[in-house]
């Protein structure tokens, strides 16, 4: 067992209260490596971490279908929902998730398309819930290891070693041609992606956001490494957790299951039971404020 010095002891400390960040260790790089020198560095941390997540089953993963449970978290910090859920996503911008166990919330993301079937039957999403999507898929991690870093006019960059985690690490920086930048830390001896980092900036406000993402607890599927927690930070507030129990690769769901036709098939089988328990529901409070005024009326009888 390798034991730590007073000196590595003390950087630990200082990273996990979050004095050390990748900016602050990116001056290091990029004084000493030649832009060129740089950008291959931050392609061999690359390499290596798609040979750690799996080679060649990693590269050829079409489509997922994941069972967990999602933790979403207020403004303040608290807990403001928690439930299970299966998803399916295939390559490259079509997911469909699913409450379980009832399966009658569900939200169809398909390229510029969106549906929600809830309570109140089918709907088109909102038009910022698809362009929130869109941009999300320009900055998965998963699309930048896989195809995005290859694209032309894109940047990339070896920011310089930092510990992230409690883990020695190596940050880089992908910038495309719309200037996105994605920072990604790389933990050192598993070449394991262990955090992400996207700055952006609203268009109108110029306000800045920061959003973070952290990715644990890797498990080997099917030949390909996965993280079954992730979690993601915006502006220093947590947003969710997800925590997944199984997760299957390309198992090639239907197109059809990524359609407003599919949901409009559920809300057939699920709609008619809800508008009946709405029925029932009405009738009973109808009986209960009429059995209410009837009491209301012998009181004052009796006055």
């Amino acid at each position: 067992m390798r034991i730590a010095k007073p000196k590595i002891l003390a950087v630990l400390a200082l990273a996990a209260s979050g004095f050390l960040a990748a900016p602050a260790r990116a001056q290091e790089a990029t004084e000493i490596l030649m832009p060129d020198q740089s950008a291959e560095q931050a392609k061999e941390f690359i390499r290596q971490a798609v040979q750690a997540l799996g080679g060649s089953a990693y590269l050829h993963v079409n489509d997922a279908t994941c069972i967990g449970r999602l933790g979403q978290f207020g403004h303040n910090g608290d807990l403001t929902g928690y439930e299970k859920f299966i998803d399916y996503s295939k390559l490259p911008d079509k997911d469909r998730n699913e409450n379980l166990p009832k399966r009658n919330i569900i939200e169809v993301l398909n390229g510029d398309k969106g549906w929600a079937l809830d309570r109140g039957g089918v709907a088109d999403v909102a038009e910022d819930t698809v362009s929130q999507f869109q941009e999300d898929q320009k900055v998965d991690i998963d699309n930048i290891l896989r195809n995005r870093w290859k694209e032309p006019n894109v940047t990339l960059r070896y920011l310089g070693p930092d510990v992230v985690d409690l883990k020695e690490a190596n940050w880089i920086e992908f910038v495309d041609p719309d200037n996105r930048s994605v920072r990604i830390a790389f933990a050192k001896f598993t070449h394991l992606p262990i955090r992400k980092n996207v700055v952006t900036r609203d268009p109108s406000t110029h306000l800045r956001t920061d959003v973070t993402e952290y990715y644990t607890n890797y498990q080997p599927i099917a030949g390909v490494t996965t993280p079954y927690q992730i979690t993601r930070e915006r502006n220093g507030h947590k947003v969710y957790q997800v925590f997944f129990d199984d997760c299957k690769y390309n198992t090639n769901p239907a197109d059809s299951l990524f359609t407003k036709e599919s949901l409009e098939a559920r809300w057939a089988q699920v709609g008619k039971s809800y508008i009946k328990k709405q029925e029932k529901q009405k009738a009973k409070d109808a009986k209960e404020a009429q059995n209410s005024g009837s009491d209301s009326d012998k009181d004052n009888d009796k006055n």
